[in-house]
């Protein structure tokens, strides 16, 4: 994790506060903007709340996801030490991410709160398990993607589309709760939605009307990460170091 924060930014201009100031400035930007041009309050939920609890987890996905396309090809000097295997390099940085993305999001939170912005939040534990379950899923991906880019270059094409395309339906901005029935029969199949949920049932409390299980988004992340990590632990050899 040090090699690779010092590979990335160096040991000047803040190294690897970088990690935490980058999902953080982000939030911050949108907070600031979607208050001049937003009410203050959306379906009861005030508006620096449904940021706070939309745009912070998915930065965490995306960071996460993101930062798995080519990471391999991208980090063939560390290859060169044999004791550090392929497994190493991507848990690595998924867990350099999720550090960074969660102290953001505690940074971001406790100055709201302090600054009587923002209410705490009502049962801490459902928010962590809503966090978490966001963190595993997204390491479930990004297993994948790591793998299908390196071993097929249209593969990273596909991916920033993927983002985008999944953004409207992931939860980001809105409850499953404020859709019509047959649409929330339809949305409750995305795991994402499972996480943004259940991870607003933590902040908010009983204030809101929330669907979530984690039992569906558990299968999903397990799947999806057991397959990637497995296959991550055998393409050592497939590798291209160029």
């Amino acid at each position: 994790m040090v090699r690779d924060v010092m590979m990335r930014y160096g040991r000047e201009h803040l190294g690897f506060v970088w990690v935490i100031l980058e999902p953080m400035l982000l939030t911050t930007g949108v907070l600031i903007v979607w208050s001049l041009i937003r009410p203050s309050q959306e379906h009861g939920i005030r508006l620096i709340g449904l940021v706070i609890t939309g745009y912070m987890p998915l930065t965490l996905w995306r960071h996460l996801t993101n930062s798995a396309s080519l990471l391999f090809r991208r980090s063939t000097a560390m290859l060169y030490h044999r004791n550090l295997s392929l497994l190493d390099i991507f848990l690595s940085r998924q867990l350099l991410e999720f550090a960074g993305a969660t102290a953001a999001l505690m940074f971001v939170y406790f100055t709201l709160v302090v600054a009587g912005l923002l209410e705490p939040v009502h049962d801490f534990t459902l928010a962590l398990a809503g966090w978490l379950m966001m963190g595993w899923l997204a390491l479930g991906v990004s297993s994948l993607t790591v793998v299908l880019s390196e071993k097929y270059e249209i593969a990273e094409r596909f991916i920033q589309p993927f983002q985008y395309l999944q953004l409207p339906i992931s939860g980001t901005f809105f409850l499953v709760d404020w859709l019509p029935y047959d649409a929330q029969q339809i949305i409750w199949y995305n795991p994402t939605v499972h996480c943004y949920e259940m991870f607003r049932a933590g902040f908010f409390g009983p204030s809101i009307v929330t669907y979530y299980s984690p039992l569906y988004v558990g299968i999903w992340a397990f799947t999806l990460s057991s397959i990637g990590l497995s296959a991550i632990a055998h393409m050592r050899s497939h590798i291209r170091i160029v």
